[in-house]
């Protein structure tokens, strides 16, 4: 096998300052585009010294940042060792550093050979061992995302909040890659003393457990990570945290059944042979203190299957389960240990949350206040097959209005495309680039401080995934030198959206973020966050910031800047409302069919009556 370095599509943009769609035409315009050498025919590799080559040949610039090196090196080991390596680089960057010196380990220590050992230990230099490290954790993810499996952050954010542990010890006994350790949300008291936060976790993969062990050492947080099956081989047998969250792998059948069948784990019953998750319930339960909480992920099917019966009975009469959630593609159980003579309660919150996660939390605190209107008794889900699906227990005298609402959201939402013009031939007109437009002082650009996190203060921050959702600041910091307040009118660039700033309502510059400010007088925002987006908008901090000066615009009038911009905008637009109204039209079809099927609903059709 080849141990060239190989790049993606997406890795040729990067090093051209171009759009995917330009790698694409190269291929099919140009006959000696080279071929690819591996991968996949949707996912191709190519020879980074053939692009090069390439490259030169036809007179287009590139960049191979330091970021981009250090990750082509270790790429080129091969798919099969590059888990390894990026563990291994996690490793050189987390150990102490020799005497007298600052900085990570020497170049010898963490199993890397010596050559890329020191392109790591450069990239830590340059943009700092955190920083540096999650920019390679990212590509990685990036390039196995199929094989992978992450919870969504916002998903992981919620749960973390959810639990929101009276003490400093948090357990994932199946941590993968450190997502649910690493979401902001955590106590934030106890992160505020150093050296009272403390976090666990377990992964069967021991490359996994590395990595996640290096992201939270270099976070400074107190982690002691293990590699085993946490179902056969406890890593913290007897140990209880004040919170656990798990994201446990979904129908996952060779889960140690036969060896496990007397395990004292199983408190509300041996789980069946097919309900992997009912284990993982009752393992996180073993492992969290009387009164604490463990927030799951469960596949939507274990609300109802006839072979958890037994045990989701058993869990309400325990009062260990307390609230069925479901979010997109899952459902979250919410369970607390019962305490010694704890009186267990006679609800349980059992809600739809698919279309609005922003309604758990405060759903959440209703039923801890013992307000909520959305429990069901759980006398009844005892009487009948103990089925928990959320959207069975819909209230349904509020079918109709919760149909009527969702329509009109529906349609509130919709948007159409701006009205542009089909030209038989692309204009030629005259360009210049964003680093020329730098330099002609048109555009200033910001960065976050080095060191700055954003899970905790406050002074509310706007992060990575307010921008790629276009949501308000989610984040907070402490006061500090070097933050960078957001104004109206600002561009902001994540790694994968950009976004024109309203009111910035005193957010700060969050961590991988690249702000952009423009001299309004003669250059209109929106015109130059549209071709930002257009060049892939790769403006974060290492990855790209040499290649995104390179990204080009035509020289227009103010005018004329604007006509694109209000076409950008209406992109911009458009794209939300797909998002909102992909959301909002599967709450939509749902509700239909109850209602239709239960008769709070009926269709307007003609000859019919209600």
């Amino acid at each position: 096998m080849s141990h060239d370095p190989t790049v993606n599509a997406g890795d040729i943009a990067r090093l051209a300052g171009v759009g995917r769609a330009a790698v694409s035409n190269w291929r099919r315009r140009h006959d000696d585009f080279p071929d690819p050498i591996g991968g996949t025919a949707n996912q191709p590799l190519f020879s980074l010294r053939q692009v090069e080559s390439w490259l030169r040949r036809y007179g287009k610039s590139y960049q191979v940042s330091l970021g981009d090196r250090v990750w082509q090196r270790l790429k080129a080991a091969g798919d099969l060792r590059l888990g390894e390596l990026v563990a291994q680089a996690g490793a050189l960057l987390t150990r102490p550093a020799p005497r007298n010196e600052p900085g990570p380990g020497s170049p010898a220590e963490g199993g890397l050979e010596p050559e890329l050992a020191e392109l790591v230990l450069e990239l830590a230099e340059e943009l700092g061992a955190l920083t540096a490290y999650e920019f390679l954790c990212e590509r990685y993810l990036e390039a196995h995302s199929r094989q992978l499996s992450v919870t969504r952050e916002d998903v992981a954010g919620l749960m973390v909040r959810l639990v929101r542990p009276s003490g400093s010890t948090i357990l994932d006994p199946a941590c993968g890659v450190g997502t649910l350790l690493l979401a902001p949300g955590h106590d934030r008291h106890a992160r505020a003393e150093p050296g009272t936060a403390r976090m666990l976790g377990q992964e069967l993969s021991e490359t996994s457990a590395a990595i996640t062990a290096s992201r939270l050492r270099l976070r400074g947080v107190e982690a002691e990570v293990v590699a085993g099956d946490s179902m056969r081989d406890d890593g913290f047998a007897g140990e209880r945290a004040d919170a656990v969250v798990c994201d446990p792998p979904f129908n996952e059948r060779a889960w140690g059944y036969e060896e496990l069948t007397g395990d004292p784990r199983w408190e509300y019953g041996l789980p069946p042979r097919g309900e992997p998750e009912l284990a993982w319930v009752q393992h996180c339960l073993t492992h969290v203190k009387p009164r604490g909480l463990v927030a799951i992920l469960m596949p939507p099917a274990a609300a109802s299957r006839k072979a958890g019966r037994r045990i989701r009975a058993n869990l309400l009469r325990a009062g260990a389960l307390r609230a069925v959630i479901a979010l997109p593609g899952s459902d979250l159980w919410l369970l607390r240990r019962p305490a010694a003579g704890e009186r267990p309660p006679s609800e349980v919150l059992i809600l739809d949350a698919a279309a609005d996660l922003a309604s758990v939390e405060p759903a959440w605190e209703a039923y801890l206040e013992d307000r909520s209107d959305q429990t069901v008794r759980i006398i009844d889900l005892l009487a009948d097959e103990v089925d928990m699906t959320p959207a069975r227990h819909q209230r349904r005298d509020d079918v109709g209005k919760a149909y009527a609402e969702a329509r009109d959201r529906f349609m509130a939402a919709a948007s159409v495309p701006p009205d542009l013009k089909v030209l038989e031939q692309p204009l030629d007109q005259p360009a210049t680039t964003l680093g020329d437009l730098i330099k002609e002082g048109l555009v200033t650009t910001s960065q976050a401080p080095p060191k700055m996190t954003a899970d905790g203060g406050e002074v509310p921050v706007l992060t990575s995934d307010d921008v790629l959702n276009g949501t308000p600041p989610s984040g907070s910091t402490t006061l500090q030198q070097g933050l960078i307040a957001i104004r109206t009118g600002d561009v902001v660039a994540s790694y994968s959206s950009v976004r024109v700033m309203g009111d910035g309502g005193g957010a700060v510059l969050g961590p991988h973020l690249t702000l952009y400010r423009v001299d309004a007088r003669r250059l209109d925002p929106d015109f130059l966050a549209g071709f930002l987006r257009a060049a892939g908008g790769r403006a974060t901090t290492g990855s790209s910031r040499f290649d995104v000066r390179r990204t080009r615009l035509p020289r227009l009038s103010l005018k004329e800047q604007k006509a694109y911009g209000d076409a950008f905008r209406q992109l911009a637009v458009l794209e939300d409302a797909i998002r909102e109204t992909s959301t909002l039209g599967q709450a939509l079809i749902r509700l239909g069919l109850d209602g239709l099927a239960d008769g709070h609903l009926h269709p307007r059709a003609h000859g019919l009556t209600p």
